[in-house]
């Protein structure tokens, strides 16, 4: 009996094994590829999935997820013989899985090699300061080769990024005292600028504080000269309306000498020809006001003097 318990055992081992070997579970966004006797006989989908036990063996697992693969730098030569160096990232996809396992041996260390050939291929036609702004023209360059290629792996590329692309350390240098003295440059131009519009609003500004000066001193003397061309008419209306008699005037005479003489730089002075007769007048206002009587000896008409009033008189000069 215990011999065939034993093979019992066995027996129920192997059916356990072979159901185990039968059932196969993929998972979402994954493929397998199933072998005959060492030969493709088809692809597994994700869900589950029956093969026939110790004849058919699955030979590769493919995850059908978008991968992120980065490459370490790249040493590259520009145009004008200048040595940078370039990380890339690749974003890729396997479509299909069949093509990913037999039409090439080892798909990523193709991608990578690929992606360094023609990244030398496309930097060997630029120069440096063109490698250096011209990332989106590289990216689209290598990503439309690396698909082109990749293509009947089953492979497709989605985007290529240039991570850093690092010159030489001398042009690096050289590079950061250019943007300083370019930096500078338009420091100083901006300083000139502002310094120039200051002054430009600052004289426009006195401009117009001297047009307002001005048209206020206009204004104000055009307004003092109507004053005082006002006051003069008034004053000639009042003595018109006062009807002044010739001792009136000839003390207003008197009262104008003074002012006349008026001056440190006057040194000649006009007398007009009708003081004479403003004196003679006034002389005659004065004899009548100091005699007593009309009919007094001293009272008649004033004497008339037949010597002439000089027309003008030279003052004598200041010291």
């Amino acid at each position: 009996m215990q011999p065939i318990i034993i093979v019992l055992i066995i027996l129920v081992v192997l059916v356990f094994i072979a159901l185990i070997k039968t059932i196969q579970v993929i998972p979402q966004a994954s493929a397998a590829i199933v072998e005959r006797f060492g030969r493709y006989t088809r692809t597994l989908n994700a869900g589950l999935n029956i093969v026939v036990p110790f004849i058919d063996t699955i030979r590769n697992r493919v995850d059908l997820r978008e991968q992120v693969v980065p490459f370490p730098p790249q040493p590259v030569i520009t145009q004008d013989n200048l040595v940078v160096n370039i990380d890339t990232v690749i974003y890729y996809q396997v479509t299909d899985a069949r093509a990913a396992t037999y039409e090439v041996a080892s798909y990523i260390q193709a991608i990578e090699q690929l992606t360094v050939t023609t990244l030398r291929n496309i930097i060997g036609g630029m120069d440096l300061e063109r490698t250096l702004t011209s990332r989106e023209e590289i990216n689209a360059a290598l990503r439309g080769v690396l698909d082109e290629a990749t293509g009947r792996w089953g492979i497709r590329v989605n985007r290529v990024e240039l991570k850093a692309i690092e010159p030489p350390t001398s042009i690096q240098d050289s590079m950061e005292k250019q943007m300083r003295a370019d930096r500078d440059k338009r420091a100083a131009i901006l300083t000139a600028e502002g310094v120039r519009q200051s002054e430009i609003l600052t004289a426009e500004g006195e401009k117009q504080a001297a047009i307002l000066r001005a048209e206020g001193e206009a204004r104000s003397a055009a307004l003092r000269a109507e004053g005082e061309a006002q006051a003069i008419r008034t004053v000639f209306e009042s003595i018109h309306a006062g009807d002044p008699d010739q001792k009136l005037l000839s003390y207003q005479y008197l009262q104008m000498l003074p002012k006349i003489a008026e001056g440190d730089a006057n040194k000649l002075w006009i007398v007009p020809s009708e003081i004479g007769d403003a004196l003679k007048g006034l002389g005659g206002a004065l004899g009548n006001f100091g005699t007593p009587s009309p009919t007094g000896g001293d009272g008649g008409a004033p004497k008339t003097s037949t010597r002439k009033a000089p027309t003008y008189r030279e003052q004598p000069p200041l010291e």
